[in-house]
């Protein structure tokens, strides 16, 4: 007998049967008839149609040193090399900007020099290195909150070669990333509840590894030096972005400008340019620290995880809006089940859904963000080699342990959530 949300029909391509299921894409597994029925996110500008093609054509490379037995290494090439040099050229612009701006404002008596001085220290606080910093609008846990945590954090940060972080900031992102902050570079894991929650325990493992794995492989994008450098250029495009339909007195602003901002872009094209390989290298690298920790079986499943973000997005946004319209009572106690609704309702999502997503995401070369390899090859890069076990392990007792020290947090974004905040 049919499940009860499960439906027959025969693909108008092909003519074989369709099994599909109510409320998600028809589509036919023989022949891809309506796999990708949606129009492809359009890229928000010429860089990052750029940098979408170039992670397709890049990602292609450690896929295929590994199929040659070839693992690749985090390592300082060339390009490694001309990038910190342009970065530090980048950043001495910024301090040329200041030391004149001093001079100007200091030694420019009467006219307008000491208003050009000031204009240079004004561009030059906005073009600053960043040092990052604890949010205030999110739960921030230390070691003293979350002991159990943060001994697992450690765990996984001694298999894959790295020390532990400082920090846990957890917010109800569908998402998990690492940064630094403070003069110190202190480390910070931030934890989106959003994808946590969903999660088996194997595959929470499997991302902490990831995440963890950035600190270990040299992703010199993330660094403080590089990292600014590309911060910098792109407050530099913005500053000297061109008007569009612009007045006349405008359109001769855009004139004046454009070699400026040629120049600018083609600095930011080439260190990003530089950066782009050892960053796919580096991703490939934390696709193995998740194998390592949570399991090869893990490290996959996280990955079939993140193609379903759309729908968990779709989840809370119904769950915030339904709080906001409901009597306040009953809204009162509303975050209380959220994230098990959640993880509940990804459940429902069937294998051929899944599927299709994944063939899709291989069609327009789907990848997190615009510095990713495509998620295909990382994921078919897993399954290409040979399975390894979880380093790392849970057991209930540490699983409950761990939900008692996020359950303040689990309240206080759901919370947000639901506010719509």
């Amino acid at each position: 007998m049919l499940d009860a949300v499960e439906q027959r029909i025969q693909c108008p391509e092909c003519g074989a049967e369709i099994r599909t299921h109510h409320g998600f894409v028809r589509w036919c597994a023989g022949c891809d008839w309506n796999v990708d029925p949606g129009q492809p996110e359009e890229p928000a500008g010429r860089l990052d149609v750029l940098r979408r093609r170039l992670a397709q054509r890049h990602g292609e490379a450690p896929l295929t040193e590994v199929t040659t037995g070839e693992a690749p290494r985090p390592r300082r090439d060339t390009a490694g090399v001309l990038a910190l040099a342009l970065a530090v050229a980048v950043h001495g612009v910024t301090a040329a900007l200041v030391v004149g701006g001093v001079l100007l404002v200091v030694l420019g008596w009467g006219g307008a020099l000491p208003v050009i001085g000031a204009v240079c220290l004004i561009v030059a606080l906005v073009l600053r290195p960043r040092f990052g910093k604890l949010p205030d609008d999110a739960p921030v846990l230390l070691r003293a909150d979350a002991p159990e945590l943060f001994s697992l954090v450690d765990e996984v940060a001694a298999v894959v070669g790295t020390r532990g972080v400082d920090a846990v900031v957890v917010d109800g992102e569908f998402n998990a990333s690492v940064s630094t902050y403070g003069i110190r570079q202190r480390r910070v894991l931030t934890l989106g509840l959003g994808l946590w929650e969903v999660l088996t325990p194997g595959q929470r493992l499997a991302l902490l590894g990831h995440e963890l794995g950035h600190y270990a492989n040299g992703d010199s994008r993330h660094g403080f030096v590089t990292g600014n450098a590309l911060r910098s250029l792109d407050a530099w495009v913005y500053l000297l972005g061109r008007t569009e339909q612009p007045t006349p007195g405008e359109a001769v602003l855009n004139g004046v400008l454009l070699l400026p901002r040629c120049a600018v872009t083609g600095v930011l094209l080439l260190l990003d340019r530089l950066t782009l390989r050892a960053t796919q290298r580096a991703e490939y690298l934390a696709d193995d620290s998740a194998a390592r920790c949570g399991s090869t079986e893990a490290a996959t499943g996280l990955m079939d995880r993140l193609l379903i973000a759309d729908s968990a997005a779709v989840v809370l946004l119904r769950e915030s809006n339904s709080a906001q319209t409901v009597r306040r009572t009953d809204a009162r106690d509303a975050w209380r089940g959220l994230w098990d609704r959640l993880a509940a309702h990804l459940d429902t999502v069937p294998e051929s859904e899944r599927e299709r997503l994944r063939r899709a995401g291989a069609r327009r070369g789907h990848s997190v963000d615009a510095t990713h390899p495509p998620t295909h090859l990382r994921r078919a890069r897993l399954l290409a080699s040979s399975p390894v076990p979880a380093a790392v392990t849970t057991d209930a007792a540490r699983e409950a342990a761990l939900g008692e020290e996020l359950a303040g947090a689990r309240e206080r974004v759901a919370r947000q959530i639901l506010n719509g905040r």
